[in-house]
């Protein structure tokens, strides 16, 4: 069980350090086949702020911090406001207003230069980490704005992997509810920690040699899928 679930956190993590995404969001949705599942948010949220950090580490001269200051005040107001409100709220349309979200920014250039008054990255920290707590595939939003406001794909996923740590560190209360359990699952979590470092090291490699623009249209293209994805999973 801990070489397959090291394979599969240095899968996931390979594809997340290619790409800036995705890996996160295939974790999460094969963990319930192998884990008991009041372990898997922790566990995945475990391994995902190493393979985010590793990312972030294996990149750190592209990383640009000067954004982070924002982002990181964001995510703490994001983490007390969702906190406390969403759990009393329906959270229903919330994908479908991601997925929304996403594409209009992206290929709508009226919605995304009039968005632009109102984007920076408080309000960023604070949808992302604060819905995060509650619905998942979050890290997109950052990824957006990323993709429009910066022209290299490195800095692009080192950053985006910096805001994505700070996002799952704000799980941690959440882990430490089921902490004997995860006592006792400490060789699982030990073993996909270093699958994903070392997809993180892997996919860092390969995403260097490819080429810039050809990734950013990719990374567009993937997150429009994931958005017409988000849409039809509301509709039916």
């Amino acid at each position: 069980m801990e070489l397959l679930l090291g394979l599969v956190a240095f899968i996931t993590s390979l594809i997340a350090a290619i790409v800036g995404f995705g890996g996160g969001m295939l974790l999460i949705a094969l963990l319930p086949l192998f884990l008991n599942p009041a372990l898997v948010i922790p566990i995945h949220g475990l391994t995902q702020i190493t393979s985010n950090a590793s990312r972030a580490l294996f990149s750190l001269s592209d990383v640009q911090w000067s954004l982070l200051p924002a982002f990181f005040v964001g995510s703490v107001l994001g983490t007390l406001l969702f906190g406390v409100v969403l759990y009393n709220m329906p959270t229903t349309y919330i994908p479908t207003a991601i997925g929304l979200y996403i594409l209009l920014n992206l290929w709508y250039s009226p919605f995304s230069n009039f968005i632009k008054r109102f984007e920076n990255f408080y309000i960023i920290g604070a949808l992302q980490t604060g819905l995060g707590l509650i619905v998942g595939a979050t890290g997109p939003l950052s990824l957006t704005v990323l993709t429009k406001q910066l022209q290299s794909k490195d800095q692009v996923v080192a950053t985006s992997a910096v805001f994505m740590t700070l996002s799952h560190l704000a799980k941690i209360p959440v882990f430490l509810l089921v902490s004997s359990e995860l006592l006792q699952s400490g060789p699982i979590i030990i073993a996909m920690m270093c699958g994903a470092m070392f997809g993180s090291y892997i996919g860092t490699k390969l995403r260097l040699s490819a080429n810039n623009t050809q990734l950013i249209g990719v990374i567009k293209v993937l997150l429009s899928a994931l958005a017409v994805n988000m849409l039809l999973s509301a509709i039916f």
